[in-house]
Parts: C-alpha cells; structure tokens; sequence
C-alpha cells in the first residue's frame, strides 16, 4: 500500500476508518459462484451432509451449546 495514502487513512475519524474497513471487505467477499471447490471439497462436503441428514437427532440449538460452552461442562 502507498505509505501516503495509511497516512490519510490514519487521519480520518474512528467512524470513517471502521466504514472504509467494511466496505473494503464487501468489495472481496466475492459471490461462491466466483471460489471453485476441488472434487476432494466436493466429496466431502457431500460426505459430511449425508452423515447430517442420517442423524439429525445429533444436532443442539446454538443456545444450548453456548450454555454449555460458558458454563465449562
């Protein structure tokens, strides 16, 4: 990065820095259309969905896990 162009950066409010840091990673976070997954990805994300849907009675709402997580068990 140009070292003048931080420095202006640097100048500007709180506000405007954290708004120049959000639209700067809208402007990357590109549509999944735009990232290919590699077959190896492809099999398994489709593994891992079958084992998901043959045993849903393994999944927990976020509020459980959390209350787990904070409460050390």
């Amino acid at each position: 990065m140009n070292p003048q162009v931080l420095e202006t950066i640097k100048t500007l409010p709180v506000a405007e820095r954290i708004q120049l840091i959000e639209d700067l990673w809208d402007s990357i976070a590109l549509p999944q259309a735009d990232f290919a997954l590699s077959e190896a990805q492809e099999v398994e994300l489709d593994h891992r969905l079958t084992a998901l849907e043959q045993n849903r009675s393994c999944l927990r709402p976020w509020s459980e896990v959390a209350a787990k997580i904070l409460s050390g068990r």
